[in-house]
Formats: C-alpha cells, sequence, structure tokens
C-alpha cells in the first residue's frame, strides 16, 4: 500500500477575500483565553507562528522587522528615552528591541491577555528573552484603564496592538491618543502600527486622522512585513515636539532590518499614500 501523509494547513483569513496559508508541522498550544482564541504553530515556511482568532501575531522568520520598527523609531528619534510603555506586546518583542537602549530606565509592558505573555515564554524564547531584564515591569491589565492614571510620566508610548476589533478598538481612538498625549512629558512620542495601506486604507486612514486630533506633529512610516495582509505595514507617529523622522543616534547594537537609513526612507511615502492621507504632493 502507498504510504500516506497528512497535509495540514493553517489558515489566515486576512480579508473577505485575501487568505494567507502556511503548512504546519505541529501545533503547539489550541486554547482559548479570557480574550481571544490563542493558536501557536510551527510551520515548515516561516518556523513557529502565533495567532490570536486567527489573525497573525508574530513568525520566528519575520518578526524582527516589524519589533525593530515599532521600538527604535521613536527610541532613535527622542532626545532622551528615559521611560518607556508598551501597549499590547505580550509576546515580548517591541520590549526586546527597547531594551538595547541604554538611556532607557523603566519599561512599562502593558498587555491584558497574560495567556500570551505565557505562551511566548514558553515558544518563543528569542522573543520574549528579555521579559525578566529589571527594567520591565509587566502589568497584566487592560492599557486604556492604566494610561488614564498617569500624568506627565513617559517619554514614548509604543501601542504594539492587535487589529481594531473588541477590546482592542479603543486603542485606535482619540479619546485613548489624549490620554496618552496626556500621559507624555513634554518632548514625548507615541507610535502605532496602523496596518495595511492595501488592505486597511480605512484603518490607516482613520488612526492618522484620529491622531491629528491630538498631537501637534503626526507622521506616517512604512515597512515590510511579509505576514501580515500585503506585506506593507504602517506605523503612525504623533509628537509633542521632537521630529520622529529625523534620527538622532544609531541604535547601540546590530539589528537585522532597522538602520538610521531605514528610518528617513521609512517615512518617503509613495503618492498612493500621500493620497490617502490627504497630503499635499511631496509632503
Amino acid at each position: 500500500m502507498e504510504k500516506r501523509t497528512a497535509d495540514l494547513w493553517v489558515t489566515e483569513y486576512q480579508t473577505g477575500n485575501m487568505r494567507l496559508g502556511l503548512r504546519l508541522k505541529e501545533i503547539l498550544c489550541n486554547k482559548q483565553t479570557p480574550y481571544q482564541h490563542l493558536l501557536v504553530v510551527d510551520t515548515f515556511e516561516y518556523g513557529k507562528v502565533m495567532l490570536l482568532d486567527g489573525a497573525i501575531q508574530i513568525t520566528e522568520k519575520d518578526e524582527f522587522t516589524y519589533h525593530e520598527m515599532m521600538a527604535h523609531v521613536l527610541m532613535c528619534s527622542h532626545p532622551n528615552p528615559q521611560r518607556v510603555l508598551v501597549v499590547g506586546g505580550g509576546d515580548g518583542g517591541t520590549v526586546r528591541e527597547v531594551v538595547k537602549h541604554p538611556s532607557l530606565e523603566k519599561v512599562f509592558l502593558v498587555d491584558i491577555d497574560e495567556e500570551v505573555i505565557n505562551a511566548s515564554r514558553k515558544y518563543f524564547p528569542s522573543v520574549s528573552s528579555e521579559l525578566d531584564n529589571e527594567k520591565v515591569e509587566i502589568k497584566p491589565m487592560d492599557a486604556i484603564k492604566f494610561i488614564k492614571k498617569m500624568r506627565d510620566y513617559f517619554d514614548v508610548v509604543i501601542v504594539d496592538s492587535t487589529d481594531p476589533v473588541d477590546f482592542a478598538a479603543g486603542l485606535f481612538k482619540s479619546d485613548f491618543y489624549m490620554d496618552v498625549f496626556n500621559a507624555l512629558r513634554d518632548n514625548g512620542m507615541m507610535i502605532a502600527q496602523t496596518e495595511s495601506p492595501f488592505a486597511e486604507a480605512d484603518i490607516v486612514k482613520g488612526a492618522y486622522d484620529e491622531m491629528s486630533k491630538v498631537f501637534p506633529i503626526v507622521k506616517l512610516c512604512w515597512g515590510a512585513m511579509p505576514t501580515y495582509p500585503t506585506g506593507m505595514w504602517t506605523y503612525t507617529v504623533g509628537s509633542k515636539g521632537p521630529d520622529p523622522s529625523k534620527p538622532l543616534r544609531d541604535v547601540p547594537v546590530e539589528t537585522r532590518y532597522y538602520s538610521r537609513s531605514i528610518h528617513e526612507a521609512s517615512f518617503v511615502l509613495p503618492r498612493f499614500v500621500r493620497e490617502l492621507l490627504s497630503e499635499e504632493e511631496g509632503k
């Protein structure tokens, strides 16, 4: 008899008309947390992958492109980033990059779902490697409630959230951005992941407009993220003063994606993105 082998795939339905499929080696974790469905699988193409409610959050192969942009754009353009807040980001990748900066005194990681943190510790040790750093304080709670209590405290706030649905929807609204504004010190800056201009143009535009209601300086940058919808990903920055497009220093250790040149180039927007944001040609 001919030997048969299983052909198992995990599929993310990225939009109603687009999906990404990855062939599986093994299912490592499959559970419902109090907040969302958590799935960790090992794949042939991207190594271990974490999905929340069916959406890919990180893969071993490409997570560095996202986490380096989330952390270093602001850590390198702020004059002296000492106190940092990471909203979401329970996998620890953004924290791992933030602690590379010697100016850092304290970073708070606030993620509502402690099960995500635990899963990353178990299955993604290279991503969660700095969660026990003495400069890191982990708070498994609602970030919207946490930030309302803070005033004039943080230099940098990084919103490493899931897609804007369910409990994360409020993280894309001007009310939340105002709370972040109040929690930032005079030269404070925030950055948020804001989806793909191809797959979720309304979210990109909406987040940019909502942040513009609060911050005097708002700029959008972008980078490659292969396993996120379309592979083109945006990050929206709100600043109280410093120009986020102008890096003041290099990352003190070697990075695999981010560099000073990438930083500057990431703020050069294609015409269709400028038109989406209603910005003037050449701005």
